[in-house]
């Protein structure tokens, strides 16, 4: 029988702030909540802003925390938007035919320019003079064009956490976010290590835009283009796979399975079918998925508004010529489904820790949703490489069928919501309503509520599907499904005829909602959509799956869990996080195996690795006899 994956642990951190215990989540939708509520979710973003716990209730820390989160300004600690540093290239001639310069001998390059005649002034120093025209690069600044971005929480800096020794940011928001939804589980990690085999374990994650800081590739392919040096770690800490490889090393101590997988911006949904496919097939018991993207970088911006693909200041001040504004609106930057020009980049490490069925039960782990199925598919044949396709018509298709099939066609009628891609461009308001108008009507869905995240955080690529799927398990711990708040309408083009739409956020009845279809939609042809379970639902599948007797003994064990959680989460909200981050401990060679013809013994796991198999070829062979 199959077995079904269901979270256990979630983690990161985003614009919003900490996801774990849905504190990220309860930031969008702050003012429809208790105030309770509203007071912890203060108190976790006071952790992590350096805000002191006896300032939490001012009202005017209140109001910068505000300030300082989700999508605005890019801030000053990140670059100035106002003096990015670059190369300016200038042409240069002599006022008489001969441009003449001084300059140190040691400065001089190895091999010299043609036309270049160099004289020995003494003291080190030499007289260049140049025949003709020389170009040259000065280093000057300039304003960017676009001054909006979802930057983590003003104050929180991941490589404080930990020795983080030149690592990327990327890969310092890893180790935070991994830490994060591990700890959030409620288990000690040596617990589940010694309840599976060493190689049941799997680590899916990634960075769609590899490491493009100086630290990483930024640095590797600018550095001699600046006259400096390339450093030893840029090349190895740049790749793509190194969230899962520094998640494997220095927070799990993995030796199982390490799949990372890029999708653009539907990688997390990829490294989560991977997962996925993996403990339903039983090849794994435990899987870690996730996307660590920093994408607040002044190059990348460039890229992506050289694309078209960003909201300029020039175009968001078009956007409000009616209001007059002198800078523009960067808190509605990103208005999915209105009219807009462009998507907000942003920064975000998404996490979470997945469990078969059968081990959630065995140790009493907490559930916070199932993913039963996660369903990719390309485009075709299309005109251009960045444009959409016919590819996500399938996969959000196939993602209501499959949670059709389980809850029935009338339940999935009224009890599913959308958490959609809803990247605030022009195309992607057409193209992704029409997608979800039509399966809506395919599967005689009259009013279905749309959420759209990326409002309030922005778009952080590889990460953004892992965003998604954390705000929506907020949705069934709050009962409430955000509104699309930075906008004031619904664009002409959009198709809504069977779509909830709407600025305000929508309060639900506790358990009315079964299921959130998630969509991404990445460059290339990148599609991907899930089918993601709430929590009640999981629980009753469970306790169908295993009986009732087995129910009630997991009840039991699941309190204990449940309050070694909470003890984080009350630790955190205080002192903000705390990494987990092993280097150089427990450092395994060949010494610390045990071989033998039918396993492998690892020093720290309680099981071996089985070498007993079977395999389902054998008999296709003829036999011996």
């Amino acid at each position: 029988m199959s077995k079904l994956p269901v979270i256990v642990g979630f983690g990161g951190v985003n614009a919003a702030g900490r996801s774990s215990f849905h504190h990220g989540y309860r930031r969008t939708v702050l003012d429809a909540l208790p105030g309770e509520k509203v007071s912890r979710t203060y108190r976790s973003l006071a952790a992590i802003m350096g805000i002191p716990a006896d300032q939490v209730n001012s009202d005017v820390q209140r109001q910068y925390m505000r300030d300082h989160t989700l999508i605005r300004k890019i801030e000053g600690n990140i670059f100035d938007v106002d003096n990015v540093p670059w190369n300016k290239r200038m042409a240069l001639s002599g006022a008489e035919g001969v441009l003449q310069f001084v300059t140190r001998a040691r400065d001089l390059p190895d091999t010299l320019p043609s036309g270049w005649v160099v004289k020995e002034l003494g003291a080190g120093k030499v007289s260049v003079s140049i025949n003709e025209d020389c170009n040259m690069l000065l280093p000057t600044t300039r304003k960017i064009e676009v001054s909006t971005a979802g930057q983590l929480p003003s104050g929180f800096d991941p490589s404080s956490l930990y020795a983080s020794r030149n690592h990327p940011r990327g890969l310092q928001m890893a180790i935070c976010g991994a830490s994060d939804a591990l700890k959030s589980i409620g288990l000690e990690w040596q617990t589940v290590m010694d309840s599976i085999s060493p190689d049941q374990m799997g680590v899916y994650a990634s960075s769609a835009m590899s490491q493009l800081d100086d630290n990483g590739f930024g640095g590797l392919l600018g550095a001699r283009a600046n006259g400096l040096r390339v450093s030893s770690k840029q090349m190895a800490l740049g790749l793509p796979d190194m969230p899962a490889d520094f998640v494997s090393a220095y927070v799990l101590g993995n030796v199982g399975t390490s799949g990372p997988s890029l999708g653009a911006c539907a990688t997390f949904f990829y490294n989560l079918r991977q997962a996925v496919n993996d403990i339903r097939s039983g090849s794994v018991k435990v899987a870690v998925v996730g996307v660590a993207e920093s994408g607040v970088d002044p190059r990348i911006i460039d890229g992506y508004y050289t694309m078209g693909a960003l909201a300029s200041d020039a175009d968001l001040l078009k956007l409000d010529a009616d209001k007059g504004l002198s800078e523009p609106d960067h808190r509605r930057a990103s208005r999915p489904f209105s009219s807009n020009c462009g998507f907000t980049i942003s920064e975000s490490s998404q996490f979470i820790v997945l469990f078969d069925d059968e081990l959630a039960m065995q140790l009493g782990a907490q559930i916070h949703g199932a993913v039963p199925n996660v369903f990719t598919n390309a485009d075709g044949y299309k005109k251009s490489i960045s444009s959409p396709g016919v590819g996500n018509y399938l996969t959000v298709a196939k993602a209501v069928a499959a949670a059709a099939a389980i809850i029935g066609d009338k339940a999935i009628k009224t009890r599913s919501f959308v958490q959609s891609h809803g990247t605030s461009t022009p195309q992607n308001r057409v193209t992704e309503s029409h997608i979800l108008n039509e399966t809506a009507k395919l599967f005689g869905i009259e009013k279905w509520p749309v959420a759209a995240i990326k409002a309030y955080i922005g778009h952080s690529i590889g990460a953004s599907s892992g965003d998604q799927l954390v705000a929506s398990l907020g949705v069934w711990n709050d009962n409430i499904v955000p509104g699309i708040a930075t906008i004031d309408h619904i664009a002409d083009d959009v198709h809504c005829s069977n779509l909830r739409l709407q600025k305000e956020h929508m309060e639900v009845e506790p358990e009315s909602l079964d299921v959130a279809i998630l969509n991404a939609k990445g460059f290339g042809g990148n599609n991907a959509s899930v089918a993601l379970l709430s929590p009640s639902l999981s629980e009753k599948m469970l306790k169908g799956r295993h009986g009732d007797k087995a129910w009630q003994a997991y009840l039991a064990r699941r309190e204990q869990v449940q309050a070694v959680a909470s003890a984080y989460d009350d630790a955190a909200c205080e002192t903000g996080f705390s990494v987990h981050y092993q280097f150089g401990e427990n450092v395994l060679d060949g010494g610390d195996l045990e071989l033998s013809r039918d396993g492998i013994g690892i020093k720290g796991w309680a099981s071996k690795v089985a070498l007993d198999f079977k395999s389902p070829y054998a008999s296709w062979l003829p036999s011996e006899d």
